[in-house]
């Protein structure tokens, strides 16, 4: 069922080029998979040459995420579970669903874990979306509610999915968080924020499932690995291993300009996979409890940008160092 939104339809761009693929059909030159989305009444579902790509859920949820994240020839590199049932997936924390952003201390209130007494990031409306043949995008407003109905504040998120000719692919999340209800305080807490719950056979501390398989690698820009790297600051972060036998992978990238860069990483070797800027106390195990504190005052905003690159191979082999520095200078000191 499709359902009309008070959006903009922008229409796919560079009609020449699109001209000359057709008119070449037998050109033996690789062309981008072609990206289009399609707005149903729950959930924007992303398609790369008409295959899913994700599906962003944003209509009676906790919080809106992307379900389930498909990386390079439809490897599906996020746990399926509590989204669906499926053979061989532990079901702890079931409040880490696939793609997502989440707080576990605003104003006092939790917005990470789910159930009674705790937040809502509610979606309110889509401002823009955009197909654009090679590029999907849209932006969107939410409201995070305390669990007595008040709005403690704001954010305007965009998300902007891109692939290669080599079917490596992108996801750009930039996110504007507004004191739109007064001030707003981000707290000291490692449960947080940019989050990807990675498939349970690329873990790097296989489930009972997955006892003797390959083991995941988790890799950081500053060299932390596996277990090393909770806690730790680096500009990127990646998370790696095998689905359906094939070595595949999730990277992390932190924007320069994000206040306090490069961020903490709330990484796991069950499969937690988290950028979490807020969580000084946590991870450097000082006494101040408020030390990570983010204050936001009323009527001001924060913007933090990051960019998943979901590839083929480990660290070394997807060449993420390089991705990260050819996304920066991509972004022109944005």
């Amino acid at each position: 069922m499709r359902l009309r939104f008070a959006v903009v339809l922008i229409p796919a761009l560079a009609p020449i080029a699109v001209f000359l693929s057709c008119a070449q059909p037998n050109s033996l030159l690789p062309t981008r998979p072609r990206l289009t989305f399609t707005l149903l009444e729950d959930r924007v579902r992303v398609e790369t040459n008409g295959q899913l790509f994700t599906e962003y859920w944003f209509k009676n949820v906790p919080k809106p995420y992307c379900h389930p994240l498909v990386g390079p020839r439809q490897s599906i590199l996020t746990r399926l579970w509590p989204m669906q049932e499926f053979h061989g997936e532990d079901r702890d924390h079931p409040h880490h669903r696939g793609f997502w952003y989440a707080h576990g201390n605003v104003n006092g209130v939790d917005f990470w874990t789910e159930g009674p007494n705790r937040g809502r990031i509610v979606h309110q409306e889509f401002l823009e979306m955009r197909d654009q043949g090679d590029i999907v995008q849209w932006r969107a407003r939410n409201h995070w509610i305390a669990p007595d109905g008040r709005i403690l504040c704001t954010d305007e998120r965009t998300l902007r999915f891109t692939t290669t000719v080599e079917d490596a692919r992108f996801v750009d999340f930039d996110i504007t968080l507004i004191a739109s209800h007064g001030p707003v305080v981000f707290g000291d807490t490692k449960e947080g924020t940019l989050a990807v719950r990675v498939a349970e056979s690329m873990r790097v501390r296989p489930n009972a499932a997955h006892a003797g398989s390959p083991r995941g690698t988790i890799v950081t820009s500053q060299g932390h690995r596996d277990g090393t790297a909770w806690g730790q600051r680096a500009a990127w972060c990646d998370y790696s291993g095998r689905v359906s036998g094939r070595a595949v992978g999730i990277a992390i990238f932190d924007h320069p300009e994000n206040p306090r860069h490069p961020t903490w990483w709330h990484v796991r070797d069950y499969g937690l996979f988290a950028a979490n800027p807020f969580g000084r106390h946590d991870f450097e195990q000082i006494a101040d409890s408020s030390a990570g504190n983010l204050v936001i005052p009323a009527q001001e905003r924060v913007t933090f940008r990051y960019r998943l690159y979901l590839h083929e191979g480990d660290a070394t082999e997807a060449a993420v160092a390089e991705q990260y520095a050819a996304w920066i200078r991509s972004q022109g000191g944005r």
